[in-house]
């Protein structure tokens, strides 16, 4: 059964399961995001070998590994300043989750298509759409962002306070 988590969703006993193309990884999502990103920059396009990656902004304490060995690769971000991490299945290679270097430390992006149930969160906001595929077509009522946006005018105060707590640890 598919459901749809509404936007700024706090509610902290949904538990989403997901796992690796080959099952070796899996592991669960607890609670909801902060935030739900489409993301249509070059970069996400080249790492998916897709049009877009669909991010679910979350703690990284709400990340819980159930089974398998992840392994971290370092790669280059859109500033040259900004690299990423990401963690992938150490047998398939299907990368699971990532985080910014300009995003808290404490921080994950999930991958969606990583979850059992991906259709379970839409993109609350599509960022960098000005490298979007001229073929994606955009839901009028989602917010969409040539670049990315100002998170206090974006955001609900519920997310804008988890946030606030991650950032209070740098």
């Amino acid at each position: 059964m598919s459901f749809c988590v509404p936007w700024g969703t706090t509610v902290s006993d949904q538990v989403h399961e997901g796992g690796c193309l080959c099952g070796a990884v899996r592991f669960q999502v607890l609670g909801a995001p902060m935030i739900v990103h489409a993301c249509h920059c070059t970069i996400c396009q080249r790492r998916t070998g897709s049009a877009f990656a669909v991010n679910l902004w979350i703690e990284s304490d709400k990340l819980n590994l159930l089974q398998g060995e992840l392994e971290s690769r370092t790669a280059p971000g859109i500033k040259a300043d900004s690299p990423s991490e990401s963690w992938f299945c150490r047998s398939c290679g299907t990368c699971l989750w990532m985080h910014f270097a300009a995003s808290p430390a404490r921080s994950r992006f999930v991958r969606a298509g990583t979850l059992d149930e991906p259709s379970a969160f839409a993109p609350d906001v599509h960022i960098f759409t000005s490298t979007r595929q001229p073929w994606v077509t955009i839901p009028d009522n989602v917010p969409a962002f040539e670049g990315f946006y100002d998170l206090k005018s974006t955001w609900p105060e519920a997310s804008r306070k988890r946030l606030r707590a991650l950032m209070s640890d740098r």
